[in-house]
C-alpha cells in the first residue's frame, strides 16, 4: 500500500482549465471503507480530513476504520483526530491567546532556543469585534463615537494584536469596526472548498473546515463548513499543529418538514427548536438537518438555526451543500470559487440528495409549520415563551424574584418606572443580524410605526449593532434606516456589544431608581443568550425576540403588557394601533429582499474607511519577537501561569483539600467569569482603585483579561451566582474550613494558599455552559482549584479545565452533592496518581466530615481522551507543548 494512503484514495479532479489532488471518498469505499456513503455529511467531512492527514502516528488505518464501523452502530467510542484548515479568534479570547503565545516565546529563551521557532502553523482569522461598548446610542453620530471610545479603552490590547501581526506569520488581524466574526466568516472568509498547493500532492482541493474561540462558531456549518467553538486554550494547541481529537460523536439527523406560516419569523423557528433540542438531549453530540423543509430556508436563516448550537447544546449544526450554497457564494461576491465547490461537492457524496437513505444515531422531525410566534426568557435561551404569554411569563418572574415588591401596575404617570419596565431594546447579534429577511422586517416594521406616530419609550435604551456593515448598505438602500433612527435604533456600531454583556451603561437616574427601589428591569433583543446579569447588572429579566419584537416591544415600553392584544399606542385622531398593524408580511419583506440585496453591497461593505484606518495605524507597537511588558500596566500583564505550573507540584496526588464553594445546575462561564462592567464595590473593582484607576476607567472584565490580578479577583464574584455554602448571600461569597467565617472566595483563596490546601468546587448538571470563555478555567487554576466534581459538564468548558491542568470528575448516575450530603465543611481526597491515571478511569474519592465521619464515591474522570490525558499529565496545553519543544 501507498504510504499514508491506507485507503487508496487519492485521485484526481479537473474543474474548468485545473486539476486538482483530491482524496476520493468513493474509491476509499471500493477499498476497505464498507458503506461510508451512508454516512452523514458532517462525518464525512471529518472521514475525508483523516484520509487527508494520514500520518500513522496522530491518525492511523484503524483509526480511519472507525467510521465504517459507525456505519453499523451509528455510535462511536473511539479516539479520532481532527486537523482544522483554519483557527478564527476575536479579541477577546485571542489577545489573552496571544498573550500566552508571547509568554510562552519568553520560555523558548529560557530554554536556550531560538523563539521565533514558535510561531502558528495553521492560519488564523483574529477579528476585533468583542469590546465595543453601547456607551452612546440613540444619536447620529453614536458608532463613530462608540469607535473612538473603544480605541482609547482598548489601546494597550489592541497593541498586543498589532506586535503580533507583525511577530507571527500565517495571522490575518481584521480591525474594529467590520462587524461580528461568525458574520465576516459567513459572508466573507469561507470557501466552503479549500484549494492549496502542497509539497507532495501539488494543487489539493478539500472542505474548508475550522475551529474558534466562540461557541457560535457552528453558525458557519449552515455554509456547509464544519467548525465548532474551543477554548483559546485548545485553540492554542491547534495553532501550533496539535490535532484536535474528539470521540467519534453521534450524530442527531433533523428533517424538517414543512413550511414557516405568514408571520413567523426565523428567530420564532430557533426559538422552538432550542426548546425541543434541550428537551430532546443533544448535548456533546452532532447534529444534521436534511430533508424537504430545508427547501424553506434561504441561507442566512440556515445560519440562525445553525448559530444557537451552543445553546441546544450541539457541538455542530451541519447543513449539507445544495444550491442554495451556490447561490449565497454568488450573491456574496464568491462566484469564482463555485465551480470548485459544486465538482468537488458532487464528486465526493457531499452534495445535498435527500434519496440516499443516510446513517444517523437517531432522527428527529421538526415541523416548520407549527411554529408559533414566541419570546424565550426570562433567563435562558431555552424557555420559550407564546408570544401571547409572554407577559405571564414576565408577571410570574417578577413575583418570584422580589413577591413583596408586587409593583406591577401599568404605567398611570410615564414618569415613574415601574416592574418590568423594558429599559434595553437591542438588535445585536450575528444570530440574527446576519439575516435580512428579519433585518429588513424590522425595518419595514419600523416604517409603519413612523406612519402612524409612534414612538419608543423614553426610558428605553435603544440600540442597532449589526454583525456585518452591509446591512446597513442595504437598510439604507430600502429607505429604511431613516424610520428606525425615527424610533432611536441607530448604529451604535459594528460587533457583538450588547448580545456579549457589553450594552454600556443605563441614563444614570434609571440605574439609581432600579437599585434604590430593587425593581425587576427588563431587555428584549435579539441575541442568542440571556444568563442572569448578562446583558446588564441592573437587568433581571431578559428575552429572546426577532429583530421586528425588539422594535415592538421598545415602543410597549413594558414586558408586563401583552404585546399580542394590548396597544403599542395610538394615531392622531386617538385610534389604538397594534402589533398586527404594523407587522411585515413576507410579500412586504421579498420585495425588499429581492430589489436590494445585491452582490455589490458586500464587496463594497469590505473597504475600511479613512477613520477607521487611521485609528488602527496609530496604535504603536514593537516589531521584536518578543512583546515588551509593562509592569505598571492594569490592562496587560505576562501571563503567570507557567511560572505558577513550575512552582506548583500538579502531579500530586489531591489530599486534603478544601471545598470552595457548590453550586447548583446550569452554572454558565458568565457566573464564573463575569464579562460585564466592573463595579466599584467589587474586589476587582477595589484593586483597580488602589492601582490609581478611576471607577469611570474601569472597563469590563472582558477588556482585563490579560491582567490576573482582576481577572482572580473577578473568578466567582458574579451577583447572581448562589453558592450553596452561604445561602443567605448570593455572589462571590464562601465560608472558610474549618474556621468557619464567611469571606469572599478570593481571600478565601488567600487563606488556603498560606495553608497550602488545594481546592475543590461541586457542582451540578451543565457546569460551565455558556461563552467559550477560557478565563473561567484560567481563573480557578489561579485560585488553587485542582479539581471540579460536577453531575456533568459543558464540552467546551471541560477542555479548558483540562488545558489549564484541573481535573473534571463526574458523578456516577444517581450520585450527586445532595445524595451525599455534602455541605462544604468536609476535607477532600482524591485517591488517584497521575502516573497510573488513564481516561475516563474511576476515581476513588473520599470526603471527610469535620467529626472524622466520611463518605466515598466513585466519580468519572472526564479526561476523554489519550490527547486529554496528555495535556492533564504535563500540567496543562502550554506545558505539553513546551515539553515537545524541548525534546525536539
Amino acid at each position: 500500500m501507498e504510504k499514508n494512503n491506507s485507503f487508496r484514495a487519492k485521485d484526481q479532479l479537473t474543474v474548468g482549465a485545473k486539476s486538482y489532488t483530491f482524496y476520493n471518498l468513493l474509491k476509499a469505499e471500493k477499498n476497505g471503507l464498507v458503506g461510508i456513503t451512508k454516512l452523514p455529511y458532517c462525518l464525512k467531512v471529518l472521514l475525508e480530513n483523516m484520509l487527508r492527514k494520514e500520518d500513522g502516528i496522530n491518525i492511523k488505518q484503524e483509526g480511519i476504520r472507525t467510521f465504517s464501523s459507525w456505519v453499523t452502530t451509528a455510535h462511536g467510542s473511539e479516539e479520532i483526530s481532527f486537523f482544522p484548515t483554519r483557527v478564527m479568534v476575536h479579541d477577546v479570547s485571542g489577545i489573552p491567546l496571544l498573550a500566552d503565545l508571547a509568554a510562552m516565546r519568553e520560555n523558548m529563551i529560557a530554554l536556550n532556543q531560538n523563539p521565533d521557532l514558535l510561531n502558528p502553523i495553521r492560519p488564523i482569522d483574529f477579528i476585533m469585534d468583542h469590546s465595543v461598548i453601547v456607551e452612546f446610542s440613540g444619536q447620529k453620530n453614536a458608532a463613530k463615537q462608540n469607535m473612538l471610545a473603544e480605541y482609547t479603552r482598548n489601546e494597550e490590547r489592541y497593541r498586543v494584536a498589532k506586535w503580533a501581526q507583525k511577530a507571527f506569520k500565517n495571522m490575518q488581524v481584521i480591525q474594529p469596526g467590520q462587524g461580528i466574526c461568525h458574520q465576516i466568516n459567513l459572508e466573507t472568509l469561507a470557501r466552503v472548498v479549500w484549494s492549496e498547493e502542497d509539497s507532495d500532492h501539488g494543487l489539493i482541493a478539500f472542505p474548508d473546515s475550522l475551529i474558534a474561540c466562540d461557541s457560535h462558531t457552528p453558525m458557519i456549518n449552515a455554509l456547509s463548513v464544519l467548525g465548532w467553538g474551543v477554548g483559546g486554550i485548545e485553540a492554542l494547541s491547534a495553532i501550533l499543529g496539535e490535532p484536535v481529537n474528539l470521540i467519534m460523536p453521534d450524530v442527531i439527523g433533523i428533517r424538517l418538514v414543512g413550511k414557516p406560516k405568514e408571520g413567523i419569523t426565523t428567530t420564532d423557528i430557533v426559538l422552538s427548536l432550542t426548546r425541543v433540542l434541550r428537551e430532546y438531549g443533544v448535548v456533546q453530540k452532532f447534529t444534521e438537518f436534511f430533508g424537504p423543509g430545508l427547501d424553506a430556508l434561504t441561507l442566512p436563516e440556515r445560519a440562525t438555526l445553525a448559530n444557537m448550537a451552543p445553546e441546544y447544546g450541539a457541538s455542530i449544526s451541519f447543513f449539507p451543500t445544495d444550491q442554495e450554497t451556490l447561490n449565497f457564494l454568488k450573491l456574496t461576491g464568491r462566484e469564482d470559487n463555485i465551480p470548485l465547490v459544486e465538482h468537488y461537492s458532487k464528486a465526493q457524496g457531499l452534495w445535498r440528495d435527500d434519496t440516499v437513505e443516510r446513517v444517523y444515531s437517531e432522527i428527529l422531525e421538526f415541523d416548520l409549520g407549527n411554529i408559533i410566534a414566541s419570546v424565550s426568557g426570562p433567563k435562558l435561551p431555552q424557555m420559550q415563551v407564546p408570544l401571547d404569554k409572554a407577559h405571564l411569563s414576565a408577571l410570574d418572574a417578577i413575583e418570584e424574584i422580589a413577591p413583596a415588591s408586587q409593583n406591577c401596575a401599568l404605567h398611570e404617570d410615564e414618569r415613574i418606572l415601574q416592574d418590568g419596565d423594558i429599559v434595553i431594546a437591542a438588535i445585536t447579534s450575528c444570530t440574527n443580524t446576519s439575516n435580512p429577511m428579519v433585518m429588513i422586517a424590522a425595518g419595514l416594521l419600523a416604517k409603519k410605526a413612523q406612519e402612524k406616530g409612534l414612538k419608543t419609550r423614553p426610558w428605553v435604551k435603544t440600540s442597532l449593532s449589526p454583525g456585518s456593515r452591509v446591512v446597513v448598505d442595504y437598510l439604507t438602500r430600502a429607505e429604511l434606516m431613516e424610520p428606525l433612527e425615527w424610533l432611536g435604533f441607530h448604529v451604535a456600531g459594528f460587533g457583538c456589544m450588547t448580545c456579549c454583556g457589553g450594552s454600556g451603561q443605563l441614563d444614570h437616574s434609571i440605574s439609581a431608581d432600579i437599585q434604590k427601589r430593587n425593581l425587576s428591569a427588563a431587555a428584549v433583543l435579539s441575541g442568542n443568550r440571556n444568563f442572569e446579569g448578562r446583558i446588564h447588572p441592573d437587568v433581571k429579566l431578559a428575552y429572546l425576540g426577532s429583530p421586528p419584537l425588539v422594535v415592538a416591544y421598545a415602543i410597549l415600553g413594558n414586558i408586563t403588557k401583552d404585546i399580542t392584544s394590548q396597544p403599542l399606542g395610538y394615531d392622531e385622531q386617538n385610534h389604538p394601533i397594534f402589533l398586527k398593524d404594523i407587522w411585515p408580511s413576507s410579500k412586504e419583506i421579498n420585495e425588499v429582499v429581492f430589489k436590494y440585496l445585491k452582490p455589490e453591497l458586500f464587496k463594497d461593505a469590505q473597504i475600511t474607511s479613512t477613520q477607521e484606518d487611521a485609528l488602527w495605524n496609530n496604535v504603536s507597537s514593537n516589531e521584536k519577537s518578543t512583546y515588551d511588558w509593562d509592569k505598571k500596566s492594569t490592562y496587560i500583564l505576562k501571563p503567570p501561569f507557567l511560572e505558577k505550573i513550575k512552582k506548583c507540584n500538579t502531579r500530586e496526588t489531591i489530599h486534603n483539600a478544601a471545598i470552595l464553594a457548590i453550586f447548583g445546575d446550569n452554572i454558565t462561564t458568565d457566573h464564573i467569569s463575569p464579562g460585564n462592567r466592573i463595579s466599584i464595590d467589587s474586589q476587582a473593582g477595589k484593586h483597580l482603585l488602589s492601582k490609581g484607576v478611576r471607577p469611570e476607567d474601569f472597563s469590563s472584565y472582558l477588556q482585563r483579561r490579560v491582567n490576573h490580578e482582576v481577572m482572580m479577583r473577578g473568578t466567582f464574584d458574579n451577583a447572581h451566582i448562589q453558592n450553596e455554602m452561604t445561602p443567605q448571600s448570593k455572589g462571590g461569597w464562601t465560608i472558610h474550613s474549618p474556621s468557619n467565617e464567611l469571606t469572599t472566595i478570593y481571600e478565601a483563596h488567600l487563606r488556603y494558599e498560606a495553608e497550602k490546601r488545594p481546592l475543590i468546587v461541586i457542582a451540578g448538571k451543565e457546569y460551565g455552559t455558556g461563552s467559550s470563555r477560557d478565563w473561567a478555567a484560567k481563573g480557578p487554576y489561579l485560585l488553587g482549584v485542582r479539581a471540579i466534581i460536577a453531575e456533568s459538564f459543558e464540552r467546551i468548558h471541560r477542555s479548558n479545565l483540562i488545558g489549564m491542568g484541573i481535573l473534571p470528575l463526574e458523578f456516577r448516575e444517581g450520585e450527586t452533592r445532595k445524595t451525599l450530603g455534602l455541605d462544604g465543611t468536609e476535607k477532600v481526597d482524591i485517591l488517584a496518581s497521575q502516573d497510573t491515571m488513564d481516561a475516563r478511569d474511576l476515581i476513588d474519592t473520599r470526603f471527610i466530615k469535620p467529626d472524622g465521619e466520611f463518605v466515598s464515591a466513585q466519580l468519572i474522570c472526564r479526561l476523554d481522551t489519550n490527547s486529554e490525558l496528555s495535556w492533564f499529565k504535563a500540567g496543562g496545553v502550554m506545558p505539553h507543548i513546551l515539553n515537545k519543544f524541548k525534546t525536539t
